[in-house]
């Protein structure tokens, strides 16, 4: 059976920078390792050969060769330790190979180090955290401690769960490798399954004297101040990622992250649509008649607006660049001014009669025929366009 093309198999063009080709192995690998695909068979072939694909393209010169006589031009490709061609090779070199693409280890616990132990400790676990907003808040960014509870990295022994490293010995069990392997013969060849050692979670070693506060963790509960900066324009559901301020890892190991989720508060006053706020004003029929001055309400303390004579309900004024500073430097949405017009219920008896001489007057008679060529829909139309 012919071989697949190199970058066919890693879904790159043939112009890939190194950057594109590194990035797209570590994808494959890490979707297709056998231990994150113990019922997959196919999934080691196509672990093999996404690693021999980068082995020759992460190479310049035999990247060249390849560019130009193809398969035959790398003599076969990936040799393994005893040089009969890449199915000899083990899982545990592979990641040795291309430590640096997985921040010197494997992330499934394979061990970075060619036959080392792995970084002590375990890496502490994410943490999600929801925060209130208001609208002013979202329209010009804010920032916010947070009072977090969470485990803290111990600063009696600094994290490492013991009062110095000569109160460690090393794992019987794992030898201090950190990990245990198990040699299997498949049809592909011999295959090496890593796993981190049972006895001591793959650290290599184990505490002799803990240390007297974190009882060997190396972490312990409780509280601390985090800062966050929120960015103007965020929405219900959007989410900010602080690195390394989750839960701090045990015995050492690398703390995790931080979510916070933006959960937005109702307002009083304003509605919003994106970057756009909307804001309902309510006129006396004098004033809606008459026009008038008024102040409305804004996102920076008050605004001075003018209403011009016979105004209608409904009708929209724009305050532009009053909304939402957008998120990204997307702009800056305005805010719009309904209109409504409020009718009084009850009247005393003087200001009815007022009112019945206003009839019959041609000014105050309501007319559904159609002035200016436009009927009522396509005013109201005209009105939110």
């Amino acid at each position: 059976m012919s071989k697949r093309d190199y970058y066919e198999i890693l879904g790159v063009n043939k112009d890939a920078s190194d950057s594109e080709i590194k990035k797209a192995y570590r994808k494959r690998a890490m979707k297709f390792h056998p231990d994150r695909n113990t019922d997959d068979p196919e999934a080691e072939r196509k672990f093999k050969e996404a690693s021999e694909a980068y082995e020759v393209l992460s190479d310049d010169q035999k990247r060249q060769r390849y560019d130009q006589f193809g398969h035959q031009g790398v003599n076969g490709g990936f040799r393994g330790r005893g040089g009969a061609g890449f199915e000899d090779i083990g899982f545990e070199d592979i990641f040795s190979r291309f430590s640096d693409i997985f921040g010197g280890g494997d992330p499934f616990g394979g061990g970075g180090q060619s036959r080392g132990r792995r970084s002590p400790g375990q890496p502490g676990s994410d943490m999600k955290l929801r925060i209130e907003l208001n609208l002013e808040e979202i329209a010009f960014g804010t920032e916010k401690k947070l009072k977090v509870k969470k485990q803290i990295k111990c600063e009696e022994c600094n994290g490492i769960g013991a009062a110095t490293e000569e109160d460690f010995e090393t794992c019987s069990t794992c030898n201090g490798m950190g990990q245990v392997r198990q040699v299997r013969k498949t049809m592909l060849g011999q295959m090496v399954n890593v796993q981190p050692c049972p006895d001591c979670q793959g650290e290599g070693r184990i505490i002799k004297k803990k240390c007297s506060k974190c009882h060997g963790e190396g972490r312990y509960r409780g509280e601390e101040m985090v800062q966050v900066r929120i960015p103007s324009g965020v929405s219900e559901g959007n989410y900010i990622t602080l690195r390394d301020q989750g839960n701090a890892g045990k015995r050492g190991g690398n703390p995790g992250d931080l979510v916070v989720l933006i959960e937005e508060k109702e307002h009083e006053h304003f509605e919003r649509d994106g970057n756009d706020i909307y804001y309902d004003l309510v006129l006396s029929v004098p004033d809606a008649i008459l026009g008038t001055e008024v102040k409305v309400p804004t996102l920076k303390g008050k605004a001075k607006i003018k209403i011009e004579p016979g105004v209608q309900p409904g009708k929209l004024l724009r305050m532009k660049e009053k909304g939402i500073h957008g998120l990204k430097r997307s702009g800056i949405g305005d805010q719009y001014v309904r209109i409504n017009v409020y009718i009084p219920k009850n009247l005393s008896g003087e200001e009815r009669e007022h009112i019945e001489a206003l009839k019959g007057n041609d000014h105050f008679e309501a007319s559904n025929k159609e002035d200016d060529g436009k009927g009522f829909f396509s005013k109201i139309k005209d009105v939110f366009a």
